[in-house]
């Protein structure tokens, strides 16, 4: 492949909106002839930002010629930093990442930044209007800010176009869609007014949502509408009351154990997953458990397990810290914890049809986003029913 001809390089780090936009900037160096790398950094935790760096890193090396430029989270909250760094030609905050002019390029035509992708992330809202004590996302992504109906609907049309068979939603916080906008509708008027343009679109799904936040159409819509995909990832954060006063979280435990309970009453196959910080400022041992215990009795079987780290400029980072090792040690005991459930959960599975959308490595996802491993051919972005007779490493074959 000649250089003018040569892909973008975009390392992706961090969330789901990430990986969208990161999509939006290939489509923008889709003709700058490989001569721009980016990263596209994270800034959730001191290990994102670490990683980050390290991409920086390994990028110039591999790319001792390019243009390298860090946009994302990382790059906003602490662009003279990252500026400094030897290898780095610009920095570019979020605010602007999807700009042209910043990129020194035309802007592209209206394509679907899907393309190299088997699912599309529509990105419907951005930035966070909360203010929890161990989050930067703030700094880096400002207020809540909500795309309009019909804007979400032109992108969702624009990847069908393409083929695509399901489209997941996402944003910083997703289940906050809406409220900046006139009339203040909530999620679930967005998802009923896709279902309702798009009826030959077989699988929507959603990001990381707020359990608070879920209005009554949404929840009618995850438990009863079957295009609507049986998973559903909670910002849970922790299982201990007390901890979760001091993040500053809007729910407590006994709201997230219930909302779960009529999740899984009205909708028996939906999976649950959840984000999860372990060794939080002041957690004892109490809290502990109390957070291995939410996972067996949410049945979490996706977990994104985060040890606490603390972030320069927020109220956690002032409280009295846990020690490193037993923060890793507690990580350590979540996953297992997770692990576990999921086990359980993929052993339920063997035997059950699902259809599974088929990725490029070989491997699926069903409904649930239980990971399956292809037949051998089986075409990447097809839907392919299949009946699992095992598990193999992990994954149902």
């Amino acid at each position: 492949m000649s250089r003018e001809s040569a892909p973008a390089q975009v390392v992706t780090l961090g969330c789901r909106m990430n990986l969208a936009e990161s999509e939006s900037i290939r489509a923008l160096l889709e003709t700058d002839g490989g001569h721009t790398v980016v990263v596209n950094s994270c800034a959730v935790t001191a290990q994102a930002v670490s990683q980050s760096r390290r991409a920086v890193r390994r990028l110039r090396r591999d790319h001792p010629e390019a243009r390298l430029i860090v946009t994302g989270c990382a790059a906003t909250i602490d662009a003279s930093g990252f500026a400094a760094m030897d290898e780095v030609d610009g920095v570019i905050p979020n605010s602007a990442k999807l700009d042209p002019a910043r990129w020194q390029v035309p802007a592209p035509p209206p394509r679907a930044p899907s393309a190299h992708h088997t699912r599309a992330f529509v990105p419907v809202q951005n930035g966070c209007d909360h203010a929890c004590t161990f989050c930067v996302i703030p700094q880096g992504r400002g207020a809540s800010r909500s795309a309009p109906v019909a804007d979400v609907l032109r992108t969702v049309e624009s990847h069908l176009a393409l083929g695509v068979h399901e489209v997941v939603l996402s944003g910083i916080d997703l289940t906050s869609w809406g409220a900046d906008l006139p009339d203040a509708p909530r999620l679930g008027e967005l998802v009923a007014a896709i279902l309702r343009a798009f009826p030959e679109l077989p699988r929507l799904r959603l990001s990381s949502v707020d359990g608070v936040e879920i209005d009554e159409t949404l929840l009618a819509l995850l438990c009863e509408n079957p295009r609507v995909m049986p998973h559903v990832h909670l910002s849970l954060q922790s299982g201990a009351d007390m901890v979760l006063k001091r993040m500053k979280r809007r729910h407590t435990r006994a709201q997230a154990l219930d909302l779960v309970a009529t999740l899984h009453a009205r909708r028996p196959e939906i999976a649950i997953g959840a984000d999860l910080i372990a060794g939080f400022p002041t957690e004892d041992d109490a809290h502990h458990a109390d957070t291995l215990s939410i996972v067996r009795e949410a049945r979490i079987v996706h977990g994104h397990v985060f040890p606490y780290s603390p972030r320069p400029g927020t109220p956690a980072a002032r409280m009295p810290q846990v020690d490193p090792a037993l923060v890793r040690e507690r990580a350590a005991h979540l996953r297992e914890a997770v692990a576990q459930e999921r086990a359980r959960w993929l052993a339920s599975l063997v035997g059950i049809p699902a259809q599974v959308l088929a990725e490029r490595d070989g491997s699926g996802h069903g409904p649930h986003f239980a990971p399956y491993r292809l037949p051998p051919g089986t075409a990447p972005g097809t839907l392919v029913t299949l009946t699992p007779t095992g598990i193999e490493e992990g994954m149902l074959a």
